[in-house]
């Protein structure tokens, strides 16, 4: 089976998901995201969609469960790239995505996440 690649880029994992998620795809990924984020203690993950065209409900509730699982690590999750028709897809579907903050592109979710990050810095 294959396995989307993650990228560390300083203290942010970067995900591209590059093909249609199959079931056993998008379960490899939420382990593989995670067991990253505490090898890493990474605070940030950035997952670009942008080349999905379609996304079923059950890739809708793995982005939103990625994205606690990363929130339990001590870790942001930001979708970045969503195309209309998936965003209104998710909607349709009921699918809020609670939790997951979203940008429009891999640059700006990077910059979300460093303010994020002196957010909480300036918090603790």
């Amino acid at each position: 089976m294959d396995r989307i690649p993650i990228l560390r880029m300083g203290q942010t994992l970067l995900v591209t998901i590059q093909v249609d998620m199959l079931d056993q795809m998008a379960l490899a990924l939420q382990d593989d995201l995670a067991n990253k984020i505490a090898q890493t203690a990474a605070h940030g993950v950035v997952i670009d969609i942008s080349a999905l065209e379609i996304v079923d409900s059950f890739v809708g509730r793995m982005l939103a469960s990625i994205s606690g699982i990363a929130r339990v690590l001590d870790a942001v999750t930001v979708v970045v790239g969503m195309r209309p028709a998936v965003a209104i897809t998710l909607v349709e579907l009921g699918l809020s995505l609670e939790g997951v903050k979203t940008a429009l592109n891999v640059e700006r979710g990077m910059e979300m996440l460093a303010h994020s990050r002196k957010g909480a810095s300036r918090a603790a």
